[in-house]
């Protein structure tokens, strides 16, 4: 019998088992023909779920419901998972941040997100919300210090716990954590982009949106019906029967809308082929500078692209090397939406904490594409100056950048990443 998961759809608690099935190459089935509040309501499903709550996996040995337990069945399916860690301390501080997820994130949203919502007779209470609110930020608190040393929640990589946390943070970006509010936990930020543009993740849950706005504020009771004085009879008037439409017309209004140009693609053309310059920078082997460096020179096109150096803002919080690494790491997955547009060097600098981040990025255009600023947050962690190419200084650090030059402004390499 295959396993077969219960659930409407966009259900982050269901993401839970569906993304860790994924880590652990185990096949569910999602229920065909499942209706929300239609489903879930019949005997043969309270069986299973005895409050009709979904997700329900449906195994071999019985149903099991309970996102967390499900999500925890699919991991142990996989002898050995490293979703589980690799020592039994490992193992319980993977729990101990599952719980954290639980009671203190998505326990501290439905909080907040309860006290915006009037029940009843009962009023909407602007102090309930602020105390909700502050609640919750003691967790995020919480979760931002330990982050702020560690890439993941346990470990060095992904874990249940990593899984269960992203699902429940992802309900509240989705829906009432704004961009204003997060950005008071930057470590918070940092991890949750990262996780969500995992392979395995970005699989199930797709793009996440972060809301711009917090919902309304509504009433959950019904207005009671008003008594309406009975309408009098109206006779019907006639209407006047429509030819149909063309054939032709009807084709015009079904016709799908044009995918909107990116604005990147309607600027003059350019001499200069990104994607020539991105292989003779792969290909060169030796005499980097005489070929690649001449090279790119001989490319460039200061009408049609434009150089700019970016440093990361809190290099003072870069203490960790493993972390600060997977930092730059992560921005360059987030970018990968302006592949077609950029090319890119990050270089980590120094032998000893703290450690200094710094790109040079190639974009087409005079300016960095809005659509890069509007949809990367990691944008604006850092400092963006543009280059000036008429300044030899400045060129030449444009040569060291791109040639992972050592050392560099007289510190050694950590590392060196590139975007192409």
């Amino acid at each position: 019998m295959a396993l077969v998961l219960y659930t409407g759809p966009g259900n982050t608690n269901a993401f839970k088992a569906l993304i860790t099935a994924e880590y652990s190459g185990v096949k569910l089935e999602l229920a065909k023909d499942f209706q929300l509040r239609v489903s879930n309501n019949t005997p043969e499903f309270l069986k299973m779920s005895p409050l009709g709550r979904v997700p329900v996996l449906e195994t071999p040995d019985g149903a099991i419901f309970e996102s967390n337990a499900i999500a925890r069945y699919v991991a142990k399916l996989k002898a050995d998972n490293p979703l589980y860690g690799s020592s039994l301390i490992e193992y319980a501080r993977i729990e101990q941040w599952m719980d954290f997820a639980t009671t203190e994130i998505y326990a501290g949203l439905v909080r907040w997100r309860s006290a915006i919502r009037r029940f009843g007779d009962i009023c909407y209470d602007p102090t309930i919300v602020e105390f909700a609110i502050n609640i919750f930020k003691g967790s995020l608190d919480a979760l931002n210090a330990h982050l702020a040393n560690n890439t993941y929640l346990v470990g060095h990589s992904v874990t249940l716990a990593d899984i269960v946390m992203t699902c429940n943070l992802c309900w509240g970006y989705s829906c009432i954590m704004t961009k204003a509010f997060t950005s008071e936990f930057p470590h918070v930020e940092r991890y949750f982009w990262t996780m969500v543009n995992q392979p395995n993740v970005k699989k199930v849950i797709g793009k996440v949106k972060q809301t711009k706005a917090l919902p309304a504020v509504q009433s959950l009771r019904k207005a009671p019906a008003k008594e309406q004085a009975k309408p009098k009879e109206v006779k019907p008037k006639e209407v006047k029967k429509e030819a149909p439409p063309k054939a032709a017309e009807v084709e015009e209004e079904e016709a799908p809308k044009p995918k909107p140009k990116n604005p990147l693609d309607l600027l003059s053309p350019s001499k200069m082929i990104l994607d020539e310059w991105k292989r003779l920078y792969s290909n060169t082997k030796t005499n980097f500078r005489e070929v690649a460096i001449k090279g790119f020179w001989d490319m460039y096109d200061p009408e049609g692209y434009s150089l700019w150096f970016c440093e990361y803002k809190y290099n003072e919080e870069n203490t960790v090397s493993f972390v600060t690494m997977n930092k730059v790491g992560g921005f360059l997955q987030r970018m990968d939406l302006a592949r077609k547009y950029a090319f890119g060097k990050m270089l980590v600098i120094g032998q000893n904490p703290p450690f200094k981040v710094k790109g040079l990025w190639l974009f087409r255009g005079q300016e960095i594409p809005q659509f890069i600023i509007d949809e990367c947050y990691d944008m604006e962690l850092y400092e963006w100056t543009k280059v000036d190419i008429s300044d030899e200084v400045q060129k030449e650090h444009v040569n060291a950048m791109i040639e992972d030059q050592e050392p560099f402004e007289g510190e050694p390499l950590l590392d060196a990443k590139c975007f192409k």
